[in-house]
């Protein structure tokens, strides 16, 4: 694994009390090389105090990581990595090619293959022809471009995007995903944190889930979505005789004997499929709708959130 956390743990001392606050509890987490993978969950769950700690920008209170079998943050680990963080600070007066080509020599590119690299990278991020303009007239979508090929100067194994879409427009977004995806073209793997979860679903080889600090699920998301068919929906040419059976679905569609139904029960789709082929129709389409990511990250939050109540509720009537 290119990435691997044990028991990550970081605690924070909060008020004038020190009344602690778990922000993250217990992660154990792997990342294989070339995979993109999507740590999700909403504003507060823990994400950017995880990846602070894969930085070395803070301190575990336990628990280790390590990148390659190099623990965090070893120079060597750190030398592996590229980081974009969810909010970028520039010097705004220098231009894109300045800034990183600043970026270059603090990554100790050597000087001789610095201006190359620095212009495949611009050429990469789709910033050449503003290159030579000041960053501060730089749009938010540009800036984000320039902070991923900052992340790249050094030629890192291992690339880590907080919320790398964050405010963006919808081009930007896409500028954005089509980027993390020629990265994984040229054999460099991703990890990166979003609340967006139609990119990840469109990007991602695997993800993790963080709700309350804690990773609640981790799999690809064919896996995490397996078995939750929400609607079976079937179009068929439909004899009068097989019609009753297509009666327990909701009719979306008709068009002579061609109909279209949708049922919340797959029993009930399999007797109306049977109906039709036993009456001689013909079934044309038969298509289960599956959860979306975002079904089921509403649903396991729903869930967290009403196990930690119960607990309470009880202390309370006690």
């Amino acid at each position: 694994m290119i990435l691997r956390t044990e028991k990550l743990t970081k605690v924070f001392e909060v008020g004038l009390l020190a009344r602690k606050v778990t922000a993250v509890d217990a992660l154990d987490l792997e990342v294989a090389p070339g995979e993109i993978f999507g740590f999700v969950g909403p504003n507060g769950a823990g994400k950017t105090t995880t990846i602070k700690m894969l930085m070395g920008l803070i301190y575990p209170t336990s628990g280790r990581a390590s990148i390659f079998d190099d623990p965090i943050p070893s120079r060597r680990a750190k030398a592996r990595i590229g980081y974009l963080p969810e909010h970028p600070a520039y010097y705004e007066f220098l231009t894109g090619r300045e800034a990183l080509h600043f970026f270059a020599k603090l990554s100790d590119v050597p000087g001789a293959e610095r201006e190359r690299r620095c212009d495949e990278l611009l050429e990469l991020v789709g910033l050449s022809a503003a290159a030579d303009r000041q960053i501060r007239k730089y749009s938010k979508g540009m800036q984000q471009r320039l902070g991923i090929a900052q992340a790249l100067v050094g030629d890192p194994a291992l690339v880590v995007l907080d919320e790398p879409m964050s405010g963006l427009d919808p081009v930007g977004r896409k500028d954005v995903r089509d980027l993390i995806l020629e990265l994984k073209r040229r054999g460099k793997t991703v990890f990166f944190s979003t609340h967006i979860l139609p990119d990840v679903e469109s990007l991602c080889d695997r993800v993790g889930v963080i709700l309350r600090g804690k990773l609640r699920d981790v799999g690809r998301i064919d896996e995490l979505l397996s078995g939750n068919v929400r609607a079976v929906e079937l179009t068929a040419a439909v004899p009068a005789a097989a019609r009753e059976a297509l009666s327990h679905g909701k009719l979306l569609r008709a068009d002579g004997d061609r109909l279209t139904v949708v049922f919340d029960d797959a029993l009930a789709a399999d007797a109306a499929v049977g109906a039709v082929v036993r009456a001689g129709g013909k079934v044309i389409a038969l298509t289960p709708h599956r959860d979306t990511l975002e079904d089921f990250f509403v649903r396991r939050l729903t869930e967290v959130h009403g196990a930690e109540a119960e607990p309470a509720a009880a202390a309370g009537g006690a």
